[in-house]
């Protein structure tokens, strides 16, 4: 399919890999991100792990029309991680997979390498090529969109089992037609990045809700007042809080929605979480919502919160209008969002679902960007 001769890209060159590279590769792969989010990679990987890739597999890939290249630095020659394509299948399609030393990240190496697969790859009739990672290894979904794959959709369950579960995974993919053009995040992450980025007033933190924080929120949900609130009003499952933090950062970076923990700026503990869902990028408007542990209601840090949340949103992406429905009984949260600005719009009748299979009314509420 490609070229085994060496093909430079960008900072780096994509080369064959020789047995001279074992010992690079070996260290590189006992990396704990890499045995992380790449399974099949060995763990503990051993010299002898990456003498097999570099004789058998390597050689395997490319007899049945796939590409296997090391990604070594162009001036020298120093292992920075490796870069590859599957075989194509029957309608000649393939899949682009990588991973990357920790000394080279953070440069734009697999980016590069990547988008020069995808470029010769596509100038020999590849007419599509996916790109699949882990749900929460969110630097490798940067990567795709990066190169100009579209995000879409997660299949459940379908990653290589390690520790007595399989994990699941985020699908891209780009089409020979596509223009490849880096795409760029409707809701970016806060300053610092993922998971690492906050935004602080002093008094609250706001965080990106992450698997660590599974408990947490679990937790938080079952409060009765809380669960009450729920869309339906019913008792949380741990498995599904689980995978609303596991998945936060594919979802925040796909903009589906942003999940995020309240934090005591003092202490760092879970206070409660507020998110923007119900993302429409044409209008511009997503939707607000917010909880709170018992112990630290009274002190004014929603109203912190929301006003940090939604003053972010409007100077760092396209949003023009963030709406918050209430309870009509709801007072506390009402005065929440008049003290942060949100106007009341109208009332609809039945919308919310209710316990009992009752319908409750929802008093809608909004701000826009000034």
């Amino acid at each position: 399919m490609l070229p085994q001769k060496a093909i430079p890209t960008g900072p780096a060159v994509l080369r064959l890999p020789v047995e001279g590279d074992a010992d690079q590769i070996a260290r590189a792969c006992s990396d704990p991100e890499i045995a992380k989010f790449i399974p099949f990679v060995p763990s503990p990987y051993t010299r002898d792990d990456a003498l097999a890739w570099i004789t058998k597999t390597v050689p395997a890939t490319w007899e049945n029309g796939g590409a296997d290249y090391l990604i070594a630095d162009a001036a020298t020659d120093e292992v920075l991680g490796t870069a590859g394509l599957k075989p194509p299948d029957r309608f000649g399609a393939t899949e682009v997979g990588y991973w990357l030393a920790p000394w080279a990240r953070g440069r734009g190496v697999v980016t590069a390498a990547v988008r020069t697969l995808a470029e010769h790859a596509f100038a020999r009739g590849v007419p599509r090529i996916g790109l699949h990672a882990d749900v929460e290894n969110v630097p490798s979904q940067q990567v795709a969109l990066r190169c100009g794959f579209a995000p879409e959709g997660v299949q459940r369950g379908a990653g290589v089992p390690r520790g007595g579960a399989s994990a699941d995974v985020a699908l891209f993919g780009r089409l020979s037609t596509d223009p490849g053009d880096p795409i760029p995040p409707f809701l970016p992450f806060f300053p610092g990045g993922f998971p690492d980025g906050s935004l602080t007033d002093g008094v609250v933190r706001l965080t990106p809700l992450t698997a660590a924080d599974a408990a947490d929120y679990f937790a938080l949900a079952s409060v009765p007042d809380v669960m009450d609130s729920h869309v339906p009003p019913v008792q949380p499952e741990f498995a599904d809080c689980e995978v609303v933090c596991r998945h936060a950062g594919h979802r925040w970076l796909t903009g589906q929605r942003a999940d995020i923990a309240i934090r005591d700026a003092a202490t760092g503990e879970f206070a409660g979480d507020i998110q923007l869902t119900g993302v429409v990028p044409p209008l511009g408007q997503a939707m607000l919502g917010y909880c709170l542990r018992p112990e630290f209601r009274g002190r004014g840090l929603v109203t912190r919160a929301v006003d940090l949340l939604v003053e972010w949103a409007f100077a760092n992406t396209p949003l023009r209008r963030i709406v918050a429905g209430t309870n009509p009984g709801n007072t506390a949260s009402h005065r929440v969002l008049e003290r942060a600005g949100f106007v009341r719009e109208h009332l609809v009748k039945g919308l919310l679902p209710g316990p009992g299979g009752t319908r409750l009314d929802d008093i809608q509420w909004a701000r826009t960007r000034p």
